[in-house]
Formats: structure tokens, sequence, C-alpha cells
């Protein structure tokens, strides 16, 4: 019965949608959309610019306008080591995925009403991964080589998110009709393999897409910036004001990603885009290498920050996490059950694909409530490091600027 429901040809192509929840960050026009070309630049730009930003936080001056150098060589990027520990951090977010804790839910309705049923136990596996670093701490481990590797480890990442992505594609090849993406099935191989082939890639009951979303990359993130205050600490002493309200406030948002994992099931990532190469880069490299930019940037930069500014950046992140988290738990329970209690008395309007928006809470106040409250918030990550420096700026509008795009009128 599954294997007769087909999934439609891709009509419009797209690119691209969130490299990690929710994010938008390179969306070209409808017209350049259609082109082929576009998904073969974006396969070699997107790591290009992982590289730049981690090259360019690292300069003398690190700044965006101009071009970071020396280059290292090519072969200096390639480091087995790294390779190794990026293979063994992600075998263990497997591990802790697979075993027996937290809860199981059923996701949202498929196209033949079935529903996959999924793991959420993250949060626990960010407790037992830091245990596991503070264990390495007290032993004497050094945290710091991920900030004096920092290049190798993300060149290992995105060779491993290739391979994966290679092998998503492949697998997708044998797939019933029914299993692939909406917005990626094309027909042309390299949209299909940027944008993901099938919708949702299992191996036994183990979802590949669900797992990759916020394990390896968001707690990834936690612990990269973590590395990096320890080395701020052996550099000089104790770690900074600013460097303590980057780590926390990113360690707050993870966190209350990781505790509220079930929202995930009703985002565009899960119900909507294929698992490719862009959210397999975006979850196993782009996540952990360029979330981590303002730590990485303190710690070759050191900001002193006063007490006043201190308390008006807490307050900017606070109003950015309330906004965040009220919008997505409305939207969330309305895509779940229309009729619960919570969102039952909101207005709605209908789309051109038969389903219907919120209009009113925070959905009345302003377009994607969800999107500005990314937006504050990263506007206070990024002001303990300065104003003086482009970077770090640029980059809160790269991960959260572009929220009026195609997908969004979706």
């Amino acid at each position: 019965m599954t294997n007769k429901i087909k999934t439609l040809k891709t009509r419009e192509y797209e690119f691209c949608g969130p490299i990690g929840a929710e994010r938008h960050i390179w969306q070209p026009s409808l017209s350049s959309m259609r082109s082929i070309v576009g998904a073969l630049l974006l396969l070699f730009v997107i790591p290009g610019t992982v590289f730049y930003l981690l090259l360019t936080c690292n300069s003398e001056d690190a700044s965006v306008l101009s071009v970071p150098g020396p280059l290292p060589p090519l072969e200096t990027l390639w480091d087995s080591t790294a390779v190794t520990i990026v293979l063994v951090w992600i075998s263990l977010q497997a591990v802790l995925y697979v075993l027996p804790l937290g809860t199981v839910v059923e996701g949202i309705p498929l196209k033949d009403n079935t529903r996959l049923k999924y793991k959420i136990n993250a949060f626990h596996a960010m407790v037992v991964s830091f245990l596991l670093a503070g264990l390495a701490l007290v032993l004497g481990m050094p945290l710091s080589y991920a900030y004096d590797h920092f290049l190798q480890l993300a060149a290992g990442a995105g060779f491993l998110a290739l391979a994966l992505s290679i092998f998503l594609y492949v697998k997708a090849l044998t797939a019933p009709e029914s299993a692939l993406a909406p917005g990626g099935n094309s027909g042309n191989p390299i949209y299909d393999f940027f944008m993901g082939h099938e919708l949702n890639p299992r191996i036994g009951s183990f979802d590949l897409k669900y797992f990759c979303e916020l394990r390896p990359g968001l707690i990834g993130w936690c612990l990269i910036n973590l590395c990096f205050l320890v080395k701020e600490m052996e550099l000089r002493g104790s770690a900074s004001l600013s460097m303590i309200l980057v780590c926390v406030f990113q360690a707050i948002y993870v966190i209350s990603a990781l505790r509220n994992e079930e929202e995930i099931l009703t985002t565009m990532d899960i119900v909507h885009d294929g698992f490719g190469f862009m959210l397999a880069f975006g979850g196993l490299c782009w996540a952990p290498f360029t979330y981590s930019l303002q730590a990485y940037f303190l710690v070759s930069h050191p900001q002193e920050l006063g007490t006043l500014a201190a308390v008006g950046i807490l307050l900017l992140n606070t109003v950015g996490y309330i906004i965040f988290r009220g919008s997505n738990s409305q939207k969330n329970a309305f895509r779940r059950n229309p009729s619960d209690p919570r969102v039952a008395g909101f207005e709605t309007i209908p789309t051109a694909t038969g389903k219907r928006l919120l209009v009113s809470g925070w959905w009345g106040m302003v377009r994607h409530p969800n999107y500005l409250g990314d937006l504050i918030m990263a506007l206070a990550w990024c002001l303990p490091c300065g104003l003086h420096s482009y970077s770090p700026i640029l980059l809160c509008y790269l991960f959260y600027g572009p929220s009026d795009t195609p997908r969004g009128k979706r």
C-alpha cells in the first residue's frame, strides 16, 4: 500500500533550507533556483565559506572585508587525528541516541497517514557528554586541542559530511517513491544530492536525519565553546566576562532546543526537506564550527566588557529568548493539534497547500516571530565581541537575517 503512494516531482527549485534547526543561510531568487549550476556551486561555496570565516576570525584584524593571509597549505587541513576525533564524537552521540533513555514519541502523519517513532533523549546525551568532558578535564586531557586544530577538525567534519551525503544519495536510489522528499525529487542528481532525495532515511529504527539535526552539531557547538573557554583560561589565567556571556547564552539556547526536542518534529527539516548534503553538512560541520565563531574570536581577540554593557546584553538576549521560545511553542502546539487549548482560539488563514497558518498570538505581531527572536539573540551573542570588528556582526546577519524567503512564504 505504502509503495503505491507517490511523491510528486519537484517543480520549484530552492536553495537552500536551514543549515540547522530553522536557519536560512543562502536564498537566491526563484530564477536562479532553477539552475542546477547553483546547486553545484553551493557544494563548493558552503564549505569554502566555513573555512573563510574560520580564517578571518583568527586573523589579526578579523575583518571579512580583507583577505586573511597567509592561507594554510591544503595538505595541512587533513589531519587523521582530527578526523578520528570527529568520528569518535559522532559515534558517541549515536550510541547515546540508541540507549534506552528518554521517551519515544510519534511524528506528524506522513502522506500514507503512518507516523514514525522518534526517541527523545538529546538532553540526556548532552548531560552525559559534558560529564565525560569534565572527566577529561580532571584527567588532564588537552581540551584546548580543539582551538589549536580548529581548521583540521572542521575539515574532518566536512569530509565525513560529504561521505554521509554520498551514502544517503545511493541509499535513496533504492528507496520506494513514497519515501522520497517533496523538495528533492527533481530527477537531477546534482540537485537531489544537495537537497536530499529521501525524506526520512533510516537504518532500522535509527533515523539519520533526525539524529544529525541536533545531536552532533548542537551538543558539539557547546563542547567546542567549552574548549575555547579552557584555552582562554590557559592563556590569561581566567575566563573573560565576554567569553562567559557568549558561552552561557549559547548553552541556554542549545539546552532549550534539546529540552524541547519534540518540537523539531514539526519543522520543515523533518516534514519537508530530504536528507542530503545541505542538512548533512549543516548538522556535522556548519553548526558546530560557525556557531562557535564568537568564542573562537574571543580567544585571539580579548574584549573588555563593562558591567552596564553586560547587563544590557543580558536583557537583550532574554527578550530574544522569550520571543523565540514562545513563538516556537505556539507553532509546535498548533501543528500537532490545532484544537490544543493553548492555541484553540487563535486566528488562522489558509495556505495554497490547504494547511492553515497562525495569525494571532506571537504570530499576529510579526510575520516570523521565531526568526525575530533568533536575530535578537544572535545580536546579543555578537555584541560581547565588540563593534570594531565586522566579522561577528556579519555572522549575526548571516545566520538569522534572510527570513523572508520562498521557504518562509510556504
